[in-house]
């Protein structure tokens, strides 16, 4: 599961990157400053259940703090885009090529009007635009594609009597795609045993499919410059304001044990040590940002997208089904994020490809019970996984 970050240049996204993610990406005013996508790693913030058991886990593969756990996902950090970019310009060719495998991409939006189309500074700009060109662009990116292999796709069809939805699936691999996705388009679309597809169906099908397979989140970034257009367009579009320079300063002083402060927090507490000018740019987050907003929106857009969005779920696989511990003692050692609806097969899958081939069965450490394969897990369950020998 990959994140995508997206939005024109000079909007705060490689700050929003590294706010997320402490990345160290370069960071300045001005277009195209980000080149080639800078990948990292954020971690989405859920409820651990060490406090169902209530017990102290030792995280592996996360790490947990006040009963919080925060769990790994990949971030790319993309090129600013512009509108035309679906035709090469601006280099949109190589920003689009880097959105292939994303699976939801944050849009971020400079909400305050104070970028142009371009990425230049300016007043008054409206946001609304930029919603609607990046949508279109990467609408478009994905039916120029189709629309080159349309003939192909059609005429084989046609001669070999091939399934329309295995084909499309096929030639938009690359797109990260699947059967899945392709056959809820075309539902979508209305166009179910239609095989003499018009102009206005292509189009229309690679929408759905976009929708599908690379929807947005819209994030409203510098909400602390101005509110009226958040005000405005929240009643038309579902926006999460943020403030992602807030959210960078304040990782930066928890990072330099200045405050304590867990990403997604609605408050933090000083800890020390800090001089009168940073006291006031505390100050000044804790008024303008976090006492309005509930929190600075960066860690809320990561946890909308993975969890609302694509409907993922937690799941903590132990070995020891009655200490909760791994084969060293780990106590919950391991969170996965998997998709709702997912198996305990899947489960073990996920784990190793060696552990879902030796499954045999699963136990509930909740309720105990001995579960199958085709069991679905729900959000925090706690798995054994039974292995032959």
């Amino acid at each position: 599961m990959e994140i995508g970050i997206v939005g024109k240049p000079n909007v705060g996204k490689s700050t929003f990157f590294r706010a997320l993610t402490l990345a160290d990406v370069e960071i300045a005013s001005f277009p195209f400053t980000t080149i080639q996508a800078n990948i990292g790693v954020g971690q989405v913030r859920t409820d651990c259940v060490c406090r169902d058991f209530n017990v102290d886990c030792n995280p592996q593969n996360s790490y947990c703090i006040d009963r919080q756990r925060f769990i790994p996902v990949k971030v790319i950090d993309v090129a600013g885009l512009v509108p035309g970019a679906h035709m090469g310009k601006g280099l949109g060719n190589q920003f689009l090529d880097d959105l292939r495998r994303a699976d939801v991409l944050i849009h971020v939006v400079d909400i305050s009007g104070r970028t142009d189309d371009r990425g230049n500074s300016t007043e008054g700009y409206d946001p609304e635009f930029d919603i609607k060109f990046l949508e279109e662009e990467i609408d478009l990116w994905f039916y120029g594609i189709l629309k080159r292999n349309w003939a192909k796709i059609s005429g084989r069809i046609r001669h070999t009597h091939k399934d329309l939805v295995k084909e499309l699936a096929k030639q938009l691999s690359g797109l990260e795609v699947d059967e899945v996705d392709v056959k809820e388009a075309i539902n979508k679309a209305e166009l179910e045993g239609k095989l003499d597809w018009s102009d206005d169906d292509l189009r229309n099908f690679s929408i759905k499919l976009r929708e599908i397979s690379k929807p947005i989140l819209i994030c409203g970034n510098k909400i602390d410059l101005d509110t009226k257009n958040f005000d405005r367009l929240k009643e038309k579009y579902e926006i999460i304001p943020a403030c992602s320079e807030a959210e960078l300063a304040i990782r930066r002083a928890e990072k330099s044990d200045l405050i304590r402060y867990l990403p997604g927090d609605s408050d933090f507490e000083i800890l020390g040590g800090i001089n009168e000018k940073q006291r006031n740019a505390l100050d000044f987050i804790k008024r303008n940002i976090l006492d309005k907003f509930g929190s600075t929106g960066v860690q809320k857009c990561l946890n909308t997208a993975v969890f609302d969005i694509l409907k993922q779920i937690v799941v903590y696989p132990v070995e020891n089904e009655n200490k909760l511990t791994d084969s060293k003692g780990n106590v919950l050692p391991d969170a996965y994020l998997l998709p709702e609806g997912s198996t305990a097969l899947d489960l073990a899958y996920k784990v190793h490809t060696d552990i879902g081939d030796r499954f045999i069965g699963a136990i509930d450490c909740r309720t105990r019970k001995k579960i199958g394969k085709d069991h679905v897990l729900k959000n925090n369950d706690v798995i054994k996984i039974l292995l032959r020998k």
